[in-house]
């Protein structure tokens, strides 16, 4: 799995260190706001961008 988790860069490392030390209770907090940050960035160059911000 680490192999896996290395390939992710920032992502990977966090995840690693999150498991690592035991903080188990962060990782549904970073998940959700990677996810509202490649939303923002989806948005930004998409001809969806209009819809997206409704959301917001």
């Amino acid at each position: 799995m680490r192999r896996w988790l290395s390939r992710l860069g920032v992502v990977g490392r966090l995840s690693q260190y999150l498991w690592r030390e035991r903080l188990w209770w962060l990782i549904p907090f970073v998940s959700v706001l990677l996810l509202l940050g490649l939303l923002l960035l989806a948005a930004q160059s998409s001809p969806l961008a209009p819809f997206i911000y409704t959301l917001f």
